[in-house]
């Protein structure tokens, strides 16, 4: 590894300018001046805590959601079957939570089974993903596009379109406390933001103090690479998606409970939210490239700018313009980080020429010494 790379590692902003600087903290001043702007313009209900507590907690479900889409972009997938995945966590949530028959017996689950039953079945939609990738070798797009209309339909199917209501159980069955998820709250916190909290330390740690995190990077940035160097290039794709059908299933509980009912159209479109919080937090979509930090920032700033614009009475249409808005943005300044970067890599790697001393004929000599291969 280079001094530079051990130096960004540690620093990111170590070596770069003001303009790069703010280039690389994009995600960070977007934010800022969406809540400077919105506090101008709604003084007595854009900035108030009550508000920024339920802007946090509508967030939580999109940032989630984004996180496990972050993991598969950094393996250069991508997943559009996360909001269907979402939307079917929750209907078996709900059913559960409406009784389970077996064998011409009713059973009624507690919460925290139902909870486990809801993660594994997005697990197991994650595992048939990363399985249709890696060891069929169909491409992400097609294979996750699929997905999303066969997970969708599988929903709908499950009460041919119905909304299951009534979640609140009963205390004889031993089935309440589902809607603790959605309503309750810890330190003036709701539990869906400290879920969300959970979600990106371990995500954080996963991706930057893990064996696993190496040899996604790694193989994000260079797949054949990686697979010379002996990463598991198969393991890691499946597990991205394993990873992204657990962080769907999460949000689609905790949605499911904050709704009190789940619905089989929940989660339509979100597969374009999380994608978009990912590239406005300065990911790559061509993968090794992306944090837990800047995604988590990407998502606050889509949620806030929509609340805020909400807040200030502009119509849904004009908030889909703006949207559009700030992800193309994020495309361009993504692209001019980029190109900074590969000529800032390309100039250490190859500096210039020795010149000549004038008037003597001699050329200064540069001893060459190896370099170690970045990871």
């Amino acid at each position: 590894m280079t001094d530079v790379t051990a130096r960004r590692r540690r620093n990111p902003f170590s070596g770069l300018s003001f303009g790069a600087i703010l280039l690389e903290a994009r995600a960070f001043l977007a934010l800022v001046v969406i809540f400077a702007i919105f506090s101008f313009l709604a003084p007595t209900a854009f900035p108030t805590l009550s508000n920024i507590v339920v802007m946090c907690q509508q967030v939580s479900v999109y940032a989630i959601l984004s996180v496990g889409m972050l993991v598969v972009i950094l393996d250069g997938g991508i997943d559009l079957s996360v909001g269907s995945t979402l939307g079917l966590a929750g209907m078996v949530a709900g059913l559960c939570m409406q009784g389970i028959p077996i064998g011409g017996v009713v059973l009624y689950p507690a919460v925290w089974v139902v909870v486990i039953i809801a993660v594994a079945t997005g697990a197991l939609v994650g595992l048939v993903n990363g399985l249709l990738v890696a060891r069929l070798k169909v491409a992400p797009f097609v294979a996750t596009l699929g997905m999303l209309y066969v997970v969708r339909g599988l929903a709908e199917l499950s009460t041919n379109g119905l909304t299951v209501n009534n979640l609140d159980g009963k205390p004889e069955l031993g089935n309440t406390g589902f809607d603790w998820l959605g309503f309750n709250s810890l330190l003036g916190i709701p539990i869906g933001v400290w879920v969300l909290v959970v979600v990106g330390i371990a995500a954080s740690l996963l991706l930057n103090r893990s064996v696993y995190g190496r040899w996604l990077y790694a193989s994000g940035g260079n797949q054949r690479a990686a697979e010379l160097s002996g990463v598991p290039v198969r393991k890691v794709k499946v597990r991205a998606y394993v990873i992204s059908g657990v962080c769907a299933a999460i949000a689609g509980v905790i949605l499911t409970s904050e709704l009190t009912s789940a619905g089989p159209t929940q989660g339509t479109s979100y597969e374009l939210t999380a994608i978009a919080a990912v590239e406005i937090g300065g990911a790559s979509l061509m993968g090794g490239r992306g944090t837990v930090r800047g995604t988590l920032l990407g998502a606050f700033v889509i949620g806030f700018l929509a609340a805020g614009l909400t807040i200030v009475g502009v119509s849904a249409y004009v908030q889909t313009v703006f949207t559009g808005a700030v992800i193309v943005l994020a495309v361009l300044l993504n692209g001019i980080q980029y190109r900074r970067r590969r000529a800032a890599t390309t100039a250490s790697k190859n500096p210039p020429p020795p010149t000549s001393s004038a008037g003597t004929g001699s050329t200064s000599r540069v001893p060459v010494t190896a370099e170690e291969p970045t990871a």
